[in-house]
C-alpha cells in the first residue's frame, strides 16, 4: 500500500496531454490556456472568469429530476474555444489532475469534482443505505467518469490536503466517511462499525468506510459533511 501527500506542485502538470496550472494556495482556482484541442465539462457555479472568446453552452444531464432533489446542480456548462478559463469552489483546500485511461472509471464524491475532459462519459449515482448513513443522513451522490476509447481527466478539489492512497489487490484501509474525495471503480467501499469503550465509564461507535483495492483512492485532510447526508 503507497499513501502519500499529493502536493499542489504535482498537480501543476499536463494530464493526459492536457496542460492546467494551479492558481492561489488557501482557496485555489485551476486555470488553462484553451487552444482548440479540448473541451471541458464542468457545473456552472464554479466559473471564476473565462476569455470571452471562450464559448460556455449547457446541458442538462440524465436523471436531473433526481439532482434537483438531491441539491446537486442540474445543468452542467460545456466550454471550449480559445483563451483562459479558471474554475475555483471558493474553499480551502488542493487541486488535482486525476488521468482516467481507456476502461478506467473514476468516481468522485459530489461536490468535489471541478471539470473533466468531454472524451469522458459522464453519470451519476445515489449511495444508499444503513452502510453509508453519516450522522442520521441516508446517502449521497457520486459523480462517475467513464473513459471507453479516448483518455481523459478529472480535475478534483479536495479540503485541506489531498493524500493519494494506492491500493494493491486485496489490501484494505477503513477511513472516516468524509475524508475520502475519489477513488477507482475497482477500489469497493463497505462500512464497518467500531465500538470504542471506555470499560466501565462510558462507550461509542463509529461507522468507517472500508475501501478494498486493487485502485486508487484520494483522501481529504478535512471533515466535509454533504447537503445531501441529511436529506
Amino acid at each position: 500500500m503507497d499513501i502519500r501527500e499529493m502536493s499542489q506542485a504535482e498537480a501543476v502538470k499536463g494530464v493526459n496531454q492536457v496542460p492546467f496550472r494551479i492558481r492561489g494556495g488557501i482557496a485555489p482556482v485551476v486555470e488553462w490556456e484553451m487552444d482548440g484541442s479540448f473541451t471541458l465539462f464542468f457545473e456552472h457555479f464554479v466559473l471564476m472568469y473565462r476569455d470571452p472568446k471562450v464559448a460556455v453552452t449547457g446541458s442538462i444531464p440524465r436523471g436531473a429530476m433526481k439532482r434537483m432533489i438531491g441539491k446537486m446542480p442540474i445543468v452542467l456548462a460545456k466550454a471550449g474555444g480559445h483563451g483562459l478559463l479558471a474554475l475555483g469552489r471558493s474553499a480551502p483546500g488542493e487541486i488535482v489532475g486525476v488521468p482516467v485511461e481507456p476502461g478506467q472509471t473514476l468516481e468522485v464524491r459530489e461536490h468535489q469534482f471541478l471539470a473533466a475532459t468531454d472524451t469522458l462519459a459522464y453519470g451519476f449515482k445515489r449511495i444508499r443505505g444503513i452502510s453509508n448513513l453519516l450522522f442520521g443522513g441516508n446517502g449521497f451522490f457520486v459523480d462517475t467518469f467513464q473513459s471507453r476509447r479516448e483518455a481523459g481527466a478529472v480535475w478534483v478539489h479536495a479540503h485541506g490536503n489531498l493524500i493519494a492512497v494506492e491500493l494493491g489487490a486485496g489490501e484494505q484501509l477503513d477511513v472516516e466517511p468524509s475524508r475520502w474525495c475519489y477513488k477507482d471503480l475497482s477500489v469497493t467501499m463497505t462500512t464497518v462499525p467500531i465500538n470504542v469503550s471506555a470499560r466501565l465509564f462510558a462507550s461509542t461507535s463509529l461507522m468507517l468506510n472500508r475501501f478494498t483495492g486493487p485502485g486508487r483512492l484520494g483522501l481529504q485532510s478535512m471533515a466535509v459533511y454533504l447537503n445531501t447526508d441529511s436529506n
